[in-house]
């Protein structure tokens, strides 16, 4: 699966914004879609994701209530939608694929196999 994210700015706090990944290859519906995020001197972390073979949807604790994935299997997307953006919340924002399906696996960055190019995001204060 190869990916491509797109929807990052700068807004300032409380603002929304949307990123959208767009998936292209024959197995997309088969893969997982999530979205991390690495602000700099920090790690790789998990924000959101979109179960393939049930729907489930999984967030993390920092961004629930205020961010929202969804996928739209027709056009090969998957979305972010972030409202109440929080200066800490300024990272450049990867979408990534990955073939597993459990809570444990899907907030691990390992098991990704594909990632976009990342999209910055700086909120503002």
């Amino acid at each position: 699966v190869q990916l491509q994210a797109s929807g990052g700015g700068l807004v300032q706090a409380g603002d929304s914004l949307r990123l959208s990944c767009a998936a292209s290859g024959r197995s997309f519906r088969l893969y997982a879609l999530g979205w991390f995020r690495q602000a700099p001197g920090k790690q790789r972390e998990f924000v959101a994701t979109s179960n393939w073979k049930d729907s489930r949807t999984f967030y993390a604790a920092s961004v629930k209530d205020r961010f929202t994935i969804s996928r739209d299997n027709a056009k090969s997307t998957v979305y972010l939608q972030m409202n109440s953006l929080k200066p800490e919340d300024t990272a450049v924002y990867y979408c990534g694929a990955s073939p597993y399906y459990t809570y444990s696996d899907l907030t691990d960055a390992i098991k990704y196999d594909s990632w976009g190019q990342g999209t910055q995001v700086t909120v503002s204060s």
